[in-house]
């Protein structure tokens, strides 16, 4: 069996520092002098256990990875739990004054590099995973696959995968297109996307989604990247549905451990 393992990391000048941060070492961890690839995600509290999951209901990832006995590291870090901040850290551009989030004052930015400057060298000493972009990747879910979407672009260099659940695409569509049409991503990026077919009611409000979703997924491949855009049928936006496309996206961003 696989274990978690916490850990707290300054996040300054973000508030609610030091942050805690959860990590998945898998079942071999401690009988081998290997090296392990790593997804790093955001929400890490929801992630593995259901005891401190916000709704009582986790991705349960590690029951997955011990099943599959898979030999990857997950590293989650805990959001900020005040009011609206989880909102305004997950949100890496400014939003326009009638967005249903405004009026929000955005440091998503902040966070992703926090994840790439402090988060990423601390568990790289603490840890023994790989650093290379290679068998580095970012995931989350909601504002977590906002960020992620973000991440890939911008951090690509860092990154060569992302899982993009349910991502929040309308808040900031044009700089997200804006970004990944300038920036320079390699062609052995891997980039998994999807929303719930029920995470919205009206038709109007599902073909928005689709169409938001498709003009990233076309983005992300005019810049070479490899693209998994998906409806998961009957999914909502809620851990428990997540859990079902774990490991869907796990196979996809990282075929490699399946061979």
């Amino acid at each position: 069996m696989g274990r978690i393992e916490t850990f707290t990391l300054g996040i300054a000048p973000l508030k609610q520092s030091p942050r805690k941060v959860y990590v998945y070492l898998p079942n071999d961890y401690d009988d081998t002098r290997k090296k392990y690839p790593v997804l790093y995600m955001f929400d890490g509290h929801n992630l593995f256990d259901d005891s401190v999951a916000t709704y009582g209901k986790s991705w349960g990832i590690k029951a997955y990875l011990d099943e599959m006995n898979l030999p990857l590291v997950v590293i989650g870090q805990d959001c900020n739990h005040t009011g609206n901040m989880r909102l305004a850290e997950y949100c890496p551009y400014p939003v326009a004054e009638d967005s249903w989030i405004a009026p929000l004052k955005t440091c998503g930015d902040v966070t992703a590099e926090w994840f790439v400057k402090k988060l990423k060298p601390a568990c790289e000493k603490k840890y023994r995973i790989y650093h290379d972009r290679s068998h580095v990747g970012i995931g989350g879910s909601s504002m977590g696959g906002l960020m992620s979407m973000y991440c890939i672009a911008k951090y690509n260099s860092i990154y060569s995968k992302a899982a993009c659940v349910s991502s929040t695409m309308d808040i900031n569509l044009d700089s997200l297109l804006e970004l990944i049409s300038t920036c320079r991503m390699s062609t052995d990026t891997r980039i998994y996307m999807d929303f719930g077919s029920k995470e919205v009611k009206r038709k109007v409000n599902f073909a928005a989604n689709v169409d938001m979703m498709l003009q990233l997924n076309h983005a992300y491949e005019q810049r070479g990247c490899n693209t998994f855009p998906n409806v998961v049928v009957d999914g909502t936006h809620s851990e428990a549905s997540w859990e079902t496309i774990v490991p869907l996206f796990l196979e996809y961003l990282f075929p490699q451990l399946y061979q």
